[in-house]
């Protein structure tokens, strides 16, 4: 069998009656991207057939940690843990809200949110007047905020789990694999990632 590994996938598509193209986040586990399309696909199925992917990596390390998927009896609890953050903000005098996705690692959330407050983006997209998605619990411009657990499918969830640890001097940043990537053209075997 294959090592099974977590994806992150940038999914887009233009749903019916819209005027411009969309985008979410999946996250799923599988020996390759070919044999996460169809559970893309029930992830969002308001797309019926339009749905591509934008952007996608293997994530194996986040910050100084080595993520690996385990057996869900497998587990040691007590760790470390991995969550996506979605931060929006905006610029003057530009009609978009801007988002930067990143996954953070911390044994609590608020570990995991103080490294969201120091990136960049958090710093250079916020002026006075534009305060929504403020957290004033958390005190960042928080979108979305999740355990990356929490957001598999109810029967990934069930049967995996990510186990974090301290990467190794030899351990690589994973490879970020950005485009325009078709469903059907990935279900042929292309844009393969080993």
């Amino acid at each position: 069998m294959e090592q099974l590994k977590l994806f992150m996938i940038l999914a887009g598509c233009k749903p019916a009656g819209r005027h411009t193209e969309q985008h979410d986040v999946f996250f799923g586990i599988a020996a390759t991207l070919k044999d996460l399309v169809p559970s893309l696909e029930a992830f969002w199925p308001e797309a019926k057939g339009n749905l591509h992917i934008d952007g996608f990596r293997e994530v194996t390390l986040v910050e100084d940690m080595q993520v690996q998927v385990v057996p869900r009896a497998e587990k040691v609890s007590g760790g470390a843990q991995l969550y996506f953050i979605n931060l929006g903000g905006y610029k003057e005098n530009e009609m978009e809200e801007f988002h930067y996705k990143l996954l953070s690692t911390g044994k609590e959330k608020n570990e995991a949110l103080k490294k969201a407050k120091a990136t960049a983006f958090f710093k250079h997209t916020s002026f006075p007047g534009a305060t929504s998605h403020i957290d004033d619990k958390y005190g960042v411009d928080i979108d979305d905020f999740a355990l990356i657990e929490d957001i598999l499918s109810e029967n990934v969830r069930a049967q995996y789990a990510l186990q974090l640890s301290p990467a190794g001097p030899d351990a690589r940043p994973d490879q970020l694999h950005l485009g325009y990537f078709r469903l059907e053209r990935i279900l042929k075997g292309e844009y393969l990632t080993d």
